[in-house]
């Protein structure tokens, strides 16, 4: 399976990124070479090999889960540099 330039223009605009044209040839190579490297990953022999959950034999340790020092909304916003009304105020940022 190969990409061609029409193939990327289509993935930008799927993934709604902006691909300028004088990178399309660059971004074919890339995608041709990824899909290269799965298809020889396809060649590997897996037939004997188990199914994986985790690289790591160890099961995860459990703590109980317990509420401790609940209800400090006030000492938690005297570190803001500006709160009101008992939230933080941070700039605008969508205009």
């Amino acid at each position: 399976m190969a990409v061609d330039a029409d193939t990327v223009r289509k993935i930008a605009f799927l993934s709604r990124l902006k691909v300028d044209d004088d990178k399309i040839n660059d971004a074919e190579n890339e995608f041709n070479k990824i899909l290269d490297w799965i298809e020889q990953l396809n060649e590997v022999n897996t037939d004997n090999v188990e199914p994986l959950e985790s690289v790591n034999d160890e099961h995860l340790k459990l703590r109980d889960d317990v509420v401790t020092e609940g209800n400090q909304r006030d000492e938690i916003l005297a570190n803001a540099p500006l709160s009101e009304y008992g939230y933080f105020v941070v700039p605008k940022v969508i205009e």
